[in-house]
């Protein structure tokens, strides 16, 4: 007989045990309510056949991690015949022109990349001329009489005298 009173369902010894785990000690209380919420999802019952459900879920997940080469097609289980010879020449087909959209944008997405950078370059280098330009007009010049002038005016006197 498979008696189990602890099940991950609400039932009043569930929440009797939440109860008195928050009493006590709150981190115990917090399981008991994960356990009741969450247990079903993940197998924690006494019931055999939700492990053995958890167990081919693991199965599953496992397979399907080592799969991840870098293949889209093995990696998302697309490498499996459906047994419809038509459907699976259908479904190559298709992966393989989006394989090749994938790397049309890729290509794109690498030349948009060139083009910002070469726009940052031009920019730049048009921010750094007129920067120079700005620094020879404003360099201060040494005039005949051995007196520097800025160009502008002389000693502030904007009339030169």
């Amino acid at each position: 007989m498979n008696a189990t009173y602890f099940k991950p369902e609400w039932s009043p010894f569930t929440v009797l045990a939440m109860i008195l785990g928050f009493i006590v000690f709150w981190p115990i209380g917090l399981a008991v309510l994960a356990y009741v919420l969450w247990g079903e999802r993940f197998g924690w019952s006494g019931n055999g056949d939700r492990a053995d459900r958890w167990a081919n879920k693991q199965k599953q997940w496992a397979g399907w991690c080592q799969g991840r080469n870098g293949n889209s097609r093995q990696s998302f289980g697309f490498s499996q015949s459906t047994g419809n010879a038509a459907f699976d020449d259908y479904r190559a087909e298709q992966l393989r022109r989006l394989e090749e959209e994938r790397k049309k944008l890729d290509e794109e997405v690498g030349q948009f990349h060139e083009y910002l950078r070469n726009l940052r370059m031009a920019r730049d280098r048009e921010e750094f001329d007129r920067y120079m330009r700005d620094r020879q007009s404003n360099r201060p010049t040494t005039g005949s009489d051995g007196n520097t002038q800025n160009g502008n005016s002389q000693n502030g006197n904007p009339t030169g005298f």
